[in-house]
């Protein structure tokens, strides 16, 4: 399910806040500006001093591309190189050139171009790998950005819960202001272990599930492409490529035809720009 992350974390929410409420905690409560202030301003500044400038404006970005998730159409794929072997197959790879044109992910198209240049296949092999461990490392950037958020907030809920402390301590002439000065105090570590849990480690992990999509559909792109270039059998081919799929989602990669290879965002992308 694409909305799995946003879903997850408002039935997160929404459980948090019933529970609360159920055992008599005003919701309204909750709200405390100057924790708001220390705990998600401590994140931004640490992650900017961790990761960089750069890094951090991709921040909403990758928001959405956890929130709103592309993984790549796994059948469609399989489809379009079983349909590229066999047009190899018949009239040779010089065939599949009038082809690429048409082809909207740029790491196929750069595999295809590739073999009907005549590369060595290990060669062949060789760049797309590159290319694959590059993406990886601009996904893994992507990831400590949110895990280091996530790591950081608890950390700073207790600072800030400290200094509430201390403000408490001014107060002890005032029993009366006693209650809500303790409560408001602790109310830094609920925001920073809340924020981690709820918010930040699970967006990274989110973008982890998608790397590791993509990371996939990318090897199988190669062994179909090193296939057509060996001038295997479209069936061997399709064989091949189906044993990177589970079970359930086979049947839809065995059908006929099927849609353009696209190209699947790349959370990194716009750091690498």
């Amino acid at each position: 399910m694409k909305a799995a992350t946003p879903i997850g974390i408002v039935v997160c929410i929404v459980g948090i806040l019933a529970g609360a409420s159920v055992e008599g905690t005003p919701l309204g409560g909750l709200l405390n500006i100057p924790a708001v202030l220390i705990i998600f301003g401590g994140i931004a500044g640490v992650s900017i001093a961790t990761n960089g400038m750069e890094l951090m404006k991709l921040m909403p970005t990758l928001y959405k591309k956890a929130m709103t998730p592309e993984f790549p159409d796994v059948p469609a794929i399989v489809r379009q190189l079983v349909s590229y072997a066999e047009k190899a197959r018949k009239e040779g790879l010089l065939a599949l050139e009038p082809e690429i044109a048409a082809v909207e992910d740029p790491f196929t198209k750069k595999g295809l171009q590739l073999v009907v240049d005549g590369t060595d296949p290990e060669l062949v092999r060789e760049i797309l790998d590159v290319e694959i461990e590059s993406m990886e490392a601009r996904h893994r950037a992507a990831q400590k950005l949110f895990k280091d958020a996530g790591g950081y907030a608890p950390t700073i809920g207790v600072l800030g819960t400290v200094m509430g402390l201390l403000h408490v301590m001014q107060l002890l002439q005032t029993p009366e202001l006693l209650g809500p000065a303790i409560a408001g105090a602790f109310m830094a570590t609920l925001y920073g272990v809340g924020s981690a849990n709820v918010i930040f480690l699970p967006t990274a992990g989110r973008l982890a599930v998608l790397t590791q999509a993509e990371v996939l559909a990318r090897t199988m792109v190669i062994e179909g492409i090193l296939a057509i270039q060996a001038g295997e059998n479209p069936r061997v081919v399709q064989e091949r490529l189906l044993g990177f799929m589970a079970p359930a989602e086979r049947e839809a990669a065995q059908g006929g035809g099927g849609p353009n290879l696209r190209a699947v965002p790349d959370p990194g992308e716009a750091q690498a720009a």
